[in-house]
């Protein structure tokens, strides 16, 4: 189990739920290699209302204007592995937005106990 606490980095990148990587939700592909690159651990929130770079607003409350609505994906680690993660994104996501900022972990832990 990876263990984190202090200063850490936090990773958002913003895209849309439609977008995908070889036929698979692309957040679903991000998360997987967050995971097989042994991060500490990796979220996916759909957002309701968002508009990006090409300015048109997707929004959940009108049904025909409900598809590829935001996903924020967020990964919270160490700055080292967290920008060693970098060129994996470099390779996904072609439209969308990566944010870095610092953070601080005030606490990280699984509730069931270890078996050895």
């Amino acid at each position: 189990m990876t263990r984190l606490t202090g200063t850490a980095l936090r990773m958002t990148i913003l895209i849309g739920e439609n977008d995908t990587w070889h036929h698979k939700p692309l957040f679903s592909e991000i998360v997987h290699r967050a995971h097989a690159a042994g991060l500490a651990g990796a979220s996916v929130f759909r957002g309701i209302e968002g508009f990006g770079a090409c300015s048109l607003i997707h929004t959940s409350r009108l049904l025909s204007m409900s598809e590829d609505l935001p996903v924020a994906i967020v990964i919270v680690d160490s700055e080292e592995r967290v920008r060693a993660f970098v060129p994996e994104l470099d390779e996904l996501v072609g439209e969308g937005l990566v944010i870095l900022d610092e953070c601080e972990v005030i606490r990280y832990s699984r509730d069931r106990k270890e078996t050895a």
